[in-house]
């Protein structure tokens, strides 16, 4: 004769091997997320987590950028994120392409587009800037404006009394105004999306 494990027994055990499971896979992304700080990843990258999982090293990506601007990350980073693209925000950021031709290219959906209405223009996140005013040459006196018209995204670069100020809230993390900035050292800092303030 078997013995019957009781239900409500079962449903317990299962209920804690799925919140060990949980646990685990929290933590795997926490330390994920820690070492992601150190690059910036393509426009539409899915979560870290899942864009090394997802991202095949195919190259695809790097090949369809018009710019250049992707680049295979070095096996110094670690063999699990080696190969794995990122954008180099030094050398000209991303120039948000009109029809996303790194996104369209990645077979895997590590770079995936978000389901949107039609006509709707939706602009990733890949990191945030921020102004450095003790760098910044209107902060100290002379005027410059070298960054204004550097952003294609309304509202996002602003200026208040020849300032120039970032919106968080709609900041794409581009690179294209740390691009434009002439300031030595640069007056824009490009900061990751897994940086907590």
């Amino acid at each position: 004769m078997v013995d019957e494990v009781d239900p409500s027994r079962r449903a317990f055990f299962r209920r804690a091997a799925s919140k060990a499971a949980e646990k685990v896979v929290e933590h795997a992304q926490t330390k994920i997320e820690a070492r992601a700080t150190r690059w910036v990843r393509p426009p539409f990258a899915v979560p870290e987590l899942e864009f090394m999982l997802a991202c095949t090293r195919c190259g695809d990506c790097i090949e369809a950028c018009p710019p250049k601007v992707l680049f295979p990350l070095a096996a110094s980073y670690g063999a699990d994120v080696a190969s794995t693209v990122a954008l180099d925000v030094l050398s000209g950021g991303c120039q948000l392409c009109e029809d996303w031709p790194c996104v369209t290219a990645c077979e895997a959906n590590a770079l995936k587009l978000p389901e949107t209405e039609e006509g709707e223009k939706v602009w990733p996140k890949m990191a945030q800037a921020r102004i450095i005013s003790d760098e910044c040459l209107p902060f100290r006196g002379p005027e410059c404006g070298a960054c204004a018209g550097s952003c294609p995204i309304a509202e996002t670069l602003t200026f208040q009394r020849e300032r120039p100020y970032i919106n968080p809230e709609n900041c794409a993390g581009c690179g294209l105004c740390l691009a434009a900035c002439i300031a030595e050292p640069k007056a824009i800092k490009m900061s990751s999306l897994y940086i907590q303030d």
